[in-house]
């Protein structure tokens, strides 16, 4: 984690924060339409987690979860590494959605490492 170089951790913290945005916006229309939430809402808080993480990491912001939070929100992460690599598999090289499933799928991996896994 120390050897991150300062644009990575930007893009990613600017990656996890894009991610939550669209998350938000998501269970939103989710929830007008009265669809089950359960799973978005999880996954929402593993990335709410994950930022927190980076931050307390990177520029010693405390944060207020536990360890059985951390361990579910690692366990939530590493679940979204098999659908985003394989749209990554499906990208055109060089296009703007490898870029940003680039940027995404290694904050992700920051994430996951920062979160301590038991």
């Amino acid at each position: 984690m120390e050897n991150v170089s300062n644009t990575d951790k930007l893009e990613s913290i600017k990656s996890f924060q894009s991610t939550i945005r669209k998350s938000e916006k998501a269970l939103a229309q989710m929830t007008e339409k009265g669809a089950n939430t359960t799973l978005l809402m999880k996954r929402l808080k593993a990335l709410n987690i994950g930022l927190a993480m980076l931050e307390n990491v990177w520029n010693q912001r405390p944060h207020h979860y536990s360890q059985e939070e951390l361990a579910e929100a690692h366990n939530v992460l590493i679940s979204l590494f098999p659908s985003m690599e394989n749209i990554y598999a499906k990208s055109k090289a060089g296009s703007p959605q490898r870029t940003l499933l680039e940027r995404r799928i290694k904050a992700l991996e920051l994430a996951v490492q920062s979160t301590f896994a038991p």
